[in-house]
């Protein structure tokens, strides 16, 4: 003998409804996911421009080290900078500094050694100063930097002014 089960309607109505339930808890748990990955994503695109922006404080840095290693300017504009320096083996040598937009140019000996900055940093400006006392002589530079990746066209600014230790 068969016996059939009259609860077997009610089994399946519970089965549709636990299915969508389930269906319903993973469209949400998808969303919940998909919204932090983007989240971390945005976030993560955010962390690298602005290392970059602060990975340009090594040109700062590489001016300054040449400036304060200079004995005298032998001349000074607005974007350009050159210096009376020497070599390792004491020999007299220039080192130029020249803002050839969007790039800065170091010019060692007259040979040109490359750009400060790299590709995907782009100078917006840069200003060299002279300051002149009677102990010595200094450098005060004003550069602005943006990065090509930023849709913001964000900028960071450095500053710093460098006495030439060859001045005292």
């Amino acid at each position: 003998m068969i016996k059939i089960n009259k609860n077997n309607k009610k089994e399946n109505g519970y089965a549709v409804l636990e299915l969508l339930f389930y269906i319903s808890f993973f469209v949400l748990l998808s969303m919940v996911v998909i919204n932090s990955m983007v989240i971390m994503t945005h976030a993560f695109r955010e962390t690298t421009l602005q290392a970059e922006l602060l990975q340009s404080g090594s040109i700062m840095e590489r001016m300054s080290r040449e400036i304060r290693q200079a004995n005298d300017i032998s001349s000074i504009g607005v974007d350009d900078l050159t210096l009376s320096a020497k070599d390792s083996t004491g020999s007299d040598k220039t080192v130029e500094f020249k803002f050839i937009s969007p790039n800065i140019e170091l010019w060692d000996a007259g040979n040109n050694i490359g750009n400060l900055n790299s590709p995907n940093i782009t100078v917006t400006a840069l200003t060299f100063t002279q300051i002149t006392t009677t102990k010595g002589k200094a450098v005060k530079i004003f550069l602005t930097v943006k990065s090509a990746n930023d849709a913001l066209d964000r900028t960071q600014d450095f500053y710093d002014t460098i006495v030439l230790r060859g001045s005292y």
